[in-house]
């Protein structure tokens, strides 16, 4: 486990982060993201869909346009600085050369209570210096006000965006799909560290890629989009979804959003060209399939929803994570022949994973397979990417070698 305000050595990339604000360092690359391995396609990227000629929004109080947008939305500055943010900065780094311990003076002096401390609220949407005086911040607010601060020390700082892994209830139904956003900062020959407020376990972690300063605002909008529809404001909720297309028209999510919105609204026809948009730029967004399953149904559309109700049970059947929820679930029951063709699945699907490697290697010890056993989790130490997974990797095999209890060896589910 990483300590708060503690590096972590990584290898060939990869990625973690505790509970409270911490970072990880990195190296190059990290984590491949899903939708390459599952919707990676050839040739040209589809036509944009163009914003500007979005139909209006039909509300009883009357149509919301696009025109309305730029008269009632305005996007704020997410990475501006104030003079008692550029003193704090100066404060915390003055004198320091070397990026590295640049980076760890300042991310010591914002989660110190003794100097900034900042709290998680994942309500707490803002720019960076709102997020600077009030002292609490959602993961998107976090990466501003940090990556703000850091760059005002000279570093270099972005936003990155993991891809959390897919969630499914006991009968296999898709019940989650979450989006995190931390800050990114490179500190040259010694790598880069992720920085984050709320940070995930590696386990949980699909993908990540970076991402502009435009998506992060295009991102702010549409999280405040979702807040509004989740109470009814659709007006607020169309004109913020709007805005986030606006600057981040290549995000398919936002599609996806934007066509729920129109959903609501009645105007089925938007919002199924919104969903099929958003295919169109990820064809493996099975978000967006999975509206169109709920879409057909409100429509009595069978024909259309038995189609995409077999593409997402395709999608299931081809997605790595899906294979190791059932693995997991095999080995919680203590199916540990029923778990090793789940992982071994996952595997095929993801090859290389550590995590799978590893829980492939607890499997076979709690099959008795010492020897198979102690080689998949020598292979996951090789793959492992952080020190805190090399580490506990490391003991699970001194753990094997010395004849521990299978019981202590109980397959994790894989990230």
């Amino acid at each position: 486990m990483v300590l708060p305000g503690q590096a972590s050595t990584a290898r060939r990339g990869g990625g973690h982060c505790g509970r409270s604000a911490r970072f990880t360092s990195r190296w190059r690359q990290v984590l491949l993201p899903l939708t390459l391995l599952l919707c990676a396609c050839a040739g040209s990227p589809p036509d944009p869909r163009p914003v500007a000629a979005l139909p209006a929004l039909q509300l009883d109080s009357g149509a919301v346009r696009v025109e309305d947008v730029a008269l009632e939305v305005t996007t704020p500055d997410l990475l501006a600085t104030d003079a008692a943010m550029r003193a704090f900065v100066e404060r915390h780094t003055a004198g320091i050369v070397r990026p590295r311990q640049q980076l760890f003076a300042l991310h010591q002096a914002i989660r110190g209570f003794a100097s900034l401390g900042i709290d998680y609220d994942p309500a707490a949407e803002g720019t960076a210096t709102e997020v600077f005086h009030r002292g609490r911040a959602n993961c998107l607010s976090y990466a501003s006000m940090f990556i703000a601060l850091a760059r005002q020390a000279g570093l270099q700082a972005r936003y990155q965006w993991l891809r959390v892994r897919p969630q499914w209830t006991v009968r296999g139904e898709r019940v989650l799909v979450r989006l995190h956003v931390n800050a990114l900062v490179n500190v040259g020959r010694h790598g880069q560290f992720m920085v984050d407020i709320d940070p995930l376990p590696t386990r949980d972690i699909a993908g990540s890629r970076t991402l502009s300063d435009a998506d992060a605002q295009a991102l702010y909008h549409s999280n405040i989009a979702m807040e509004a529809l989740a109470v009814g404001a659709a007006r607020d909720a169309w004109l913020h979804s709007v805005r986030a297309l606006q600057l981040s028209p290549q995000m398919p999510h936002l599609w996806v959003n934007l066509g729920a919105i129109y959903r609501q609204a009645g105007q089925h026809g938007e919002a199924e060209a919104n969903y099929l948009h958003a295919l169109q730029l990820d064809p493996g967004n099975d978000s967006a399939m999975n509206n169109l399953v709920v879409l057909y149904g409100l429509q009595g559309r069978e024909t259309e929803r038995a189609l995409w109700e077999r593409r997402v049970d395709d999608y299931r059947k081809n997605n790595p994570y899906f294979h190791a929820w059932l693995g997991e679930q095999a080995a919680g029951q203590n199916d540990w022949e029923q778990a090793l063709v789940y992982y071994e699945k996952a595997l095929q699907l993801l090859p290389q994973d550590s995590r799978l490697l590893f829980a492939l290697g607890n499997v076979h010890y709690a099959l008795g397979q010492r020897d198979l056993a102690t080689g998949y989790v020598r292979r996951a130490i090789e793959q492992a990417t952080l020190r805190s997974d090399i580490d506990a990797y490391r003991l699970r095999l001194r753990a094997m070698q010395s004849g521990q209890s299978a019981r202590a060896g109980a397959a994790p589910a894989p990230g």
